[in-house]
């Protein structure tokens, strides 16, 4: 028998894929390659079996003909991968030629005589070539990855290089040349950035990356204030350490994408989540129930070794100041108890080892069972503790008072005014920085983890830049430039609030088993899925009485979630974040409205209730797209929706808290309904005003809007110098560019600093 074209070659690339980019380019090429490999071998074979098996096989050796020709222009292009493309190239193009030989099967009349190779003689030889053909295709691929990630690399490297420049300019008409050109750079490294982001199969170095990007993206709008008011007062200490620390915060988020395209490693990384309660509960509680299976798969030692350094990372709960001291005897009761249940387990597990026993005895499994059920008190006691500590803090922090008293200080002059509230300020950063920490320890998923810490982090620089941003307007009251430069880092702390209300929900849904679930107001609550709040009152219907008393604010409800879906229906972009939200708010107020007529899916109060909640929650994600759509408008048309998100933000925190007020009787109860429907019509009209304006807003800056398509195929990836444009919002999570539009507008306003 003739040898197989592939008989000799033992080529394998040995590359981890890592982008969803590769792997689904390598699927179509997978299944065809499975069709023909696992066709079954019957001795009388139709034509229709003969033409199918020989129509696949040339498919997919013109497919790798096509994709070989571009692998080759890629490496003509970029020398450093010449031999490596070269030989990948040319592996696949001998699999291909091979796979195209091995199916030219003839026809059923003429049946194969000549000694000819096929897929039927010699199915080890078509295994062999699909394997190098696999291997070698993607090898080219990664390699043309390492294309992409250059081009990652040289956007970055000439962002910093134009951040020197800008952070030496001496002269205004300097900064407005040199700033024009830094913008540019910023939009074309977010969209290289936000596709490498969304191309990542690790959710890990996503959640880090679009951390990183977040930063870009606030720091963007930092710098040009911060650098115009050191420009209007260059004299002045507190503004230069105000725009020192927008410089360096930047070049470390630079730096943060580089070591996660190129898979540097993190020594922060490695430090910090591994600190987490969360997953030294998932590692005790793996020990603790692999006993089932294997009484010899630990040591008495090092369970004890795990319980000891998960009750050694509650001490960041129990010696925490703002702690209560129910909550730290709760935490450290649990904690005792553990030992106990522990110490037990061991007992009984010495016992079963000493008579031989090959799985867990009927003692051992009680003692599991009580053990896992003690460890999963703590995490559920120290989960109350973080989330109530969040949320009391996002409730109390609502208002912004010292950031008021801040700006008021600062535009009257007032130094001691301003150290006062600085004070102020200060002690709220380092209780929602502790917050931060306690979140991250029972965040649930390592996504949210790197959230948690990107929140810390964020915090922890933000106070004091406003706290250098409001010296500075105190010492020059009537610059324009710091009063707009202080209002800027303002919105930045405001900003990462929302996020943290946002935060604190996913974390809840992760504690609560509701992760990945579609959008739950579409749905009923299910069984043992409701808030602890929610679990203890009786669910109730409304009677007719309640029903008619109701029908009047029901209507308004109606009508409103109407006129919301009209104005929504005038977008262009009806996959904007702004109308998907208003679409689902529109929804659930409806349904609401369907409740005050005994009719829809929300059967009791406790579904009327869980929906107000699920309402507020979709209300806030709607004012972190809102914020995110403000910093591409000028001043006056800013205001003029930051006003109003401000409104829903207060309604939408108003509607959560009540909701999750429990109450007792009948009269208190249809109040609460009452309160809740009013809170969700008071909502719906702020959405209503909203929408147009917005809208307008949207259609006026969609032709300056500028966005880099998604890479299509790898030919297109290599064209970096003629980028595809494309139409899209931007957003740090998961659109593919930062706030770095309204540049254009910040930057007509450069010319009014003399003036100012």
């Amino acid at each position: 028998m003739a040898s197989s074209p592939c008989s000799n070659s033992n080529f394998d690339s040995g590359l981890e894929i890592k982008t969803r980019s590769v792997e689904q380019t390598l699927i179509p090429l997978v299944s065809q390659i499975t069709t023909l490999i696992n066709h079954k071998d019957k001795p009388k074979k139709s034509e229709r079996t003969l033409a199918a098996i020989h129509r696949v096989g040339q498919a997919v050796s013109v497919a790798v003909g096509r994709f070989v020709a571009v692998g080759e222009a890629i490496a003509s292009e970029n020398q450093e991968l010449k031999d490596e493309m070269g030989q990948a190239c040319f592996e696949a193009r001998r699999a291909g030629d091979a796979i195209a030989q091995l199916t030219d099967v003839g026809s059923a009349m003429q049946p194969q005589t000549d000694g000819r190779v096929t897929v039927f003689s010699d199915r080890t030889g078509m295994v062999k070539a699909a394997r190098l053909l696999l291997s070698s295709v993607t090898k080219v691929l990664v390699l043309a990855d390492r294309i992409v990630i250059k081009q990652i690399i040289t956007s970055r490297n000439k962002v910093l290089v134009t951040l020197d420049k800008l952070e030496r300019v001496s002269t205004f008409q300097e900064f407005v040349q040199i700033f024009s050109q830094f913008g540019n750079e910023m939009v074309e490294f977010a969209h290289l950035t936000g596709d490498r982001q969304n191309d990542l199969k690790d959710e890990k170095k996503k959640a880090r990356m679009a951390a990183a990007r977040a930063v870009l993206e606030k720091c963007t709008m930092m710098l040009l204030t911060a650098s115009k008011t050191c420009l209007r007062h260059p004299d002045c200490e507190s503004a230069r350490i105000n725009k020192d620390a927008v410089f360096h915060r930047m070049r470390c988020a630079l730096e943060q994408v580089i070591e996660i395209v190129t898979e540097a490693r993190n020594c922060g990384e490695n430090k910090v989540l591994p600190t987490s309660i969360y997953n030294s509960i998932k590692d005790f509680k793996c020990s603790v129930e692999c006993l089932r299976e294997n009484l010899h798969s630990s040591t008495p030692q090092i369970m004890a070794g795990q319980l000891e350094t998960l009750v050694e990372r509650t001490e960041d709960f129990t010696d925490s100041p703002y702690t209560s001291h129910e909550q730290r005897q709760a935490i450290l009761s649990v904690c005792q108890l553990a030992h106990q249940d522990t110490q037990q387990l061991v007992h009984t597990w010495i016992e079963a080892q000493s008579v031989h026993a090959k799985e867990a005895t009927d003692e051992l499994e009680v003692a599991i069972l009580k053990t896992c059920q003690t460890i999963s008190d703590l995490r559920r006691e120290l989960h109350k503790v973080a989330v109530g500590r969040a949320s009391d803090l996002l409730k109390a922090h609502g208002e912004h008072l010292p950031l008021r008293a801040l700006k008021a200080a600062g535009a009257e002059g007032n130094l001691e005014a301003v150290a006062e509230f600085s004070r102020t300020l200060t002690e709220q950063k380092e209780q929602l920085v502790e917050t931060c920490r306690l979140l991250c320890h029972v965040s649930g998923t390592e996504p949210l983890e790197i959230t948690c810490i990107h929140a810390e982090e964020t915090f922890h620089v933000i106070g004091p830049q406003i706290i250098s941003a409001a010296q500075t307007l105190a010492l020059h009251p009537s610059s324009k430039i710091a009063k707009e430069n202080l209002e800027v880092f303002c919105e930045a702390w405001d900003s990462q609030l929302c996020d943290m209300a946002l935060l604190l929900k996913e974390i809840n849904d992760v504690f609560e088993g509701r992760r990945g679930e579609k959008k739950p107001y579409l749905s009923l609550p299910r069984p043992g899925k409701h808030s602890a709040n929610l679990k203890t009152p009786k669910a109730v219907k409304l009677d007719a009485e309640e029903q008619t008393s109701m029908a009047k604010l029901g209507l308004e409800l109606r009508l409103l979630s109407s006129d919301v879906d009209s104005e929504v229906e005038k977008w262009e972009e009806q996959e904007h974040d702004i109308v998907r939200q208003s679409q689902s708010l529109a929804s659930m107020a409806y349904n609401m409205y369907l409740f005050t007529r005994g009719e829809g899916l929300l059967k009791t109060t406790l579904d009327l209730f869980h929906q107000a909640e699920v309402l507020s929650e979709e209300g806030l994600q709607l004012c972190s797209s809102l914020r995110t759509f403000s910093s591409q408008l000028v001043d006056e048309e800013k205001s003029v929706v930051i006003t109003e998100m401000e409104k829903l933000v207060a309604l939408c925190q108003q509607l959560q808290m009540g909701a999750k007020t429990p109450v007792q009787g009948k009269t208190a109860t249809f109040q609460k309904v009452d309160s809740s429907i009013q809170m969700t019509r008071n909502i719906m009209t702020v959405v209503l005003s909203l929408l147009p304006v917005s809208n307008k807003l949207n259609k006026k800056y969609k032709s300056e809007r500028t966005s880099f398509s998604s890479l299509q195929d790898w030919g297109e990836r290599q064209d970096a110098s003629t980028p595809v444009k494309e139409e899209g919002s931007l957003s740090s999570k998961n659109a593919n560019g930062f706030g770095v539009k309204s540049l254009e507008q910040h930057m007509a306003g450069l010319n009014l600093l003399e003036s100012k």
